[in-house]
């Protein structure tokens, strides 16, 4: 169950998501509330994919609970939509260009839009998650989103996959940044020059003249040439790559061209191509144009980002092979993972590796105040943040939700061991009952 939290004191806003939820009730629920410092505790303790902050309702700091999650990037991130009260208040939201934002709209277009959007997120539930519950994937993963020409449906999806690499820890910060930037820019390109036949007059005439590029896409989306064209991004996420590609219905363009002649710093537009070269490692097209594919290089056994209460403690440089902790000894520190690869040893038998994916090491011990139950090496130079006991407890007095956080990712993986050892009983029954 996903949950949505709605910070509004406008009926409309509130009724619109708890009709909407009642679609889905077996895969989202919404709580509602009217308070900054309640909704500010929600969001600390319970930790909601999804995020409702409707900033017309003026009794409700939305800009002091946008401060909040950006200011622990580990814990709090993604999954806000905004509800804005005009169309100047969204490119105000817009120019601060929020990672964590999954769309901006007026209460108009919300109200419109709200329940396509919790179809897009019910149908793509995979990339909703918590960090430390989700289900890193181990060598590669596919697919294709198909979507129609509406600006807010690609900037989902688009975020669903950066979202996805930042929070595997595949990308850094910088990388996010980069990365929604080019999603962005071809994606726009994708609609409005390859589907709509936008020219680059077209759009400068418009422009100049103070118009609305959403007006103008969907003036050109509801012509019968255009109402059935498609945008289809399919992607392979590997181990050391991730491999994006983006086609669009249109006749495509001589890209060869617009690559030669770049666009000068002053232009309203036209440099997408040429920024967007620039944030990736690859990025070609085919000869018809209206397919651009581009590769990034993913990070590899490095955490992107640190919680908050661990920025006071010293970090801690290992060499391959040098002992991190030692099966029965008691266990009075906590390990967050910063880098490297740990091999985790029970009684002389290596029986699983773990990596900046897996958050900690020694967790379990620690809670239960028990002694090691595995002997933990380094495999190659790695990082870790070394927590003593009484200055953790200590942190987890004065910020309470952490506990919270760690005793649901605790339960997380223990209901997911559970699931593993009874397919493993299940599929060593057949095989039994086969021989």
């Amino acid at each position: 169950m996903k949950k949505i939290l709605t910070a509004s004191t406008n009926k409309i806003i509130v009724d619109t998501v708890t009709t909407t939820c009642k679609l889905y009730s077996s895969y989202f629920c919404t709580d509602v509330f009217n308070n900054t410092e309640q909704i500010i505790q929600y969001i600390d303790y319970e930790l909601p994919e999804i995020k409702v902050l409707d900033f017309t309702s003026e009794e409700i700091d939305c800009r002091r609970i946008l401060t909040v999650i950006n200011n622990d990037a580990w814990l709090h991130y993604g999954g806000v939509i905004a509800v804005c009260k005009n169309r100047e208040q969204v490119e105000e939201l817009e120019e601060l260009k929020d990672n964590n934002m999954l769309a901006i709209q007026t209460t108009d277009n919300f109200v419109l839009h709200f329940s396509r959007i919790l179809r897009i997120l019910w149908q793509n539930q995979q990339f909703l998650f918590n960090r430390g519950m989700q289900d890193i994937i181990g060598g590669q993963e596919g697919g294709t989103f198909v979507c129609g020409n509406d600006p807010m449906d690609i900037r989902f999806y688009a975020n669903f996959l950066v979202s996805y690499l930042y929070n595997t820890n595949r990308i850094s910060p910088d990388d996010r940044y980069k990365l929604q930037m080019t999603f962005n820019e071809l994606l726009t390109n994708a609609v409005e020059h390859g589907n709509l036949g936008i020219t680059y007059q077209d759009k400068t005439d418009w422009m100049m003249q103070g118009g609305d590029m959403l007006s103008l896409i969907a003036e050109r989306a509801k012509k019968p040439e255009y109402a059935d064209r498609k945008i289809r991004i399919t992607y392979t996420i590997g181990a050391d790559t991730s491999i994006f590609t983006i086609k669009d219905d249109g006749d495509g363009f001589d890209w060869q061209k617009i690559t030669q002649n770049r666009a000068e710093d002053d232009e309203c537009h036209g440099r997408g191509i040429s920024l967007s070269r620039e944030m990736v490692k690859t990025l070609t097209y085919n000869d018809k144009g209206n397919e651009v594919t581009f590769t990034i290089q993913n990070m590899k056994n490095t955490a992107n980002t640190i919680p908050g209460i661990m920025n006071n403690f010293a970090t801690i440089e290992y060499t391959d092979k040098q002992l991190v902790c030692r099966e029965g000894e008691m266990s009075n520190d906590l390990f967050f993972i910063l880098s490297g690869r740990f091999a985790v040893y029970s009684n002389n038998k290596l029986t699983t590796v773990l990596t900046p994916n897996d958050l900690f090491i020694g967790e379990m011990a620690f809670l239960l105040n028990d002694r090691r139950t595995a002997t933990v090496l380094a495999v190659g130079k790695c990082r870790l943040i070394k927590i003593p006991k009484a200055d953790f407890l200590g942190l987890i007095r004065k910020n309470p939700h952490y506990g919270i956080f760690l005793s649901k990712m605790l339960a997380k993986r223990l209901v997911k061991q559970t699931k593993n050892t009874l397919e493993l009983k299940k599929q060593i029954k057949i095989q039994t009952q086969a021989d």
